[in-house]
């Protein structure tokens, strides 16, 4: 029965950790905070500095939390424009990693974001669709920021026939072949492995009757988004093994 605003205080402060980069959880790291009245954010905010340098107040909970999240929608639409880049150079038969080095020699107006299997952790694959189903509650359709979320969403996919296609140049099936995987944190030299987009590629390459083993010194087992685990093999014995 107790009311925010008049019984209690509340507030936002959205967590800015960057997995891996211990400076940014150090007290420099600027730091959002949003309450419910003007009095709630203050309170916070001095309760906030007490641990941090810099602190910056907004007006509600809300626009703290969507400013987090854009913050992640950010870098999940960068990441899907990077990949469709790296989609059409093979199709044109171009190097994406020579069009990428040159776009960032330019000094100016432009951020360096790499292709990949697709997104992980905790945040970058599903703030995307959880604004999506925030704004559908005001009747408006994030179309960018859903199509974003498709295009990293269908990148595991991607790989798998990509070593389909190179085992193939070899001569070899992927059916019955023996394929190592180097690494399935959701990004290096962390043991974070939720929501890896290894998960979808290892299970795309075992329903297609690979054999499948991983190398990660971070992550002694992992969860295959078939449900199936795997326990990982030391490096030497890793490639030696593998097709």
């Amino acid at each position: 029965g107790l009311v925010a605003g008049r019984d209690f205080d509340l507030a936002f402060a959205s967590e800015r950790i960057n997995p891996g980069d211990p400076a940014s959880a150090g007290p420099g790291a600027p730091r959002l905070v949003g309450g419910s009245t003007p009095a709630a954010t203050q309170r916070a905010a001095r309760l906030l500095r007490r641990i941090q340098t810099d602190v910056r107040e907004l007006s509600s909970p809300d626009a703290a939390e969507l400013a987090k999240l854009f913050e992640n929608i950010f870098r999940n639409v960068n990441i899907a424009l990077v990949n469709e880049l790296a989609l059409l150079c093979e199709r044109m038969g171009l190097d994406a990693w020579e069009v990428i080095d040159g776009a960032a020699s330019k000094p100016f107006g432009f951020r360096r974001f790499n292709p990949g299997p697709g997104v992980g952790g905790h945040c970058i694959p599903v703030d995307p669709f959880y604004l999506a189903w925030r704004a559908r509650q005001f009747d408006f359709v994030t179309r960018f920021v859903e199509l974003a979320g498709e295009i990293n969403l269908a990148m595991p996919r991607h790989v798998v026939e990509l070593v389909a296609e190179a085992l193939n140049e070899h001569g070899r099936a992927l059916k019955g072949a023996r394929v190592g995987v180097l690494g399935v944190a959701f990004k290096p030299d962390v043991r974070d492995a939720r929501n890896s987009p290894a998960a979808e590629v290892i299970a795309g390459l075992a329903a297609r009757g690979a054999e499948v083993s991983y190398h990660d010194p971070h992550v002694p087992t992992f969860a295959a988004a078939d449900g199936s685990r795997l326990t990982g093999t030391g490096l030497d014995e890793l490639l030696a093994g593998s097709d």
